[in-house]
């Protein structure tokens, strides 16, 4: 049974990159095909979805990385996030009722590009 896609299949044989859309995916891939490594393909892919996407990216947004180094099981995150507000503390969450920092909403917001 063949799967259904609206993109396009866009496959290499020595790396892995994907994106929302599929002019960044191929961005990065043609990235690594120049001889790129995974952070020169997340940067072309980043510029290219400011381009494509540009309701849904900028400059100034935010950056959740997993960083895994070939040949190892180490697994580092690179949090690009932002600084939350020094009052949005677990202990103010709980007041307000939650177990946890909300996923969505206003509350969890961050202040995007004050590094």
């Amino acid at each position: 049974m063949s799967e259904f896609t609206t993109r396009p299949e866009i496959r290499g044989t020595f790396g892995v990159v994907a994106s929302t859309h599929w002019l960044a995916t191929a961005s990065g891939m043609a990235t690594l095909e120049h001889g790129g490594n995974a952070f020169d393909a997340a940067c072309a892919i980043g510029f290219a979805l400011q381009v494509v996407e540009p309701h849904m990216n900028g400059p100034g947004g935010e950056v959740p990385v997993l960083i895994s180094a070939a040949g190892t099981k180490e697994i580092r995150v690179l949090s690009g996030q932002g600084p939350a507000p020094a009052k949005a503390t677990l202990r103010a969450y709980r007041d307000l009722g939650h177990d946890r920092v909300p996923g969505t909403g206003m509350l969890p917001l961050v202040v995007p590009g004050a590094f």
